[in-house]
């Protein structure tokens, strides 16, 4: 399955790594940072790594290889492989999660 990443209304296609440091959006090693503040990412599909500082929201539809942020809740509707840590933020995942999760002031939710 190809996956789709869309980065405040921007969609990206064929995605495996996103991440976000520095108030920077990295696709694959290409910089898509939006002009805004905020940043929201929807991932569709499968992505294997993605690695947030800072994050209003993070959905995944779809498997995800491991999850970091530092601030931003996180959504999975599918599985994860690895394991999720968030500083600041909810994580809320509907699949197998393979690894640890952790926040340390968040809650964390697993629905199956």
């Amino acid at each position: 399955m190809t996956s789709r990443v869309t980065v405040n209304g921007v969609t990206y296609t064929g995605n495996r790594s996103v991440a976000v440091g520095n108030g920077r959006v990295v696709i694959d090693g290409k910089d898509v940072t939006p002009d805004a503040k905020q940043i929201s990412i929807a991932v569709h599909g499968n992505v294997e790594r993605l690695q947030v500082d800072s994050c209003e929201k993070i959905s995944v539809t779809g498997d995800v290889g491991s999850v970091s942020t530092q601030t931003g809740d996180v959504d999975v509707g599918g599985n994860i492989s690895g394991s999720v840590q968030t500083q600041t933020g909810d994580v809320d995942c509907a699949g197998s999660i393979g690894g640890k999760v952790s926040t340390q002031t968040g809650d964390i939710k697993h629905r199956r």
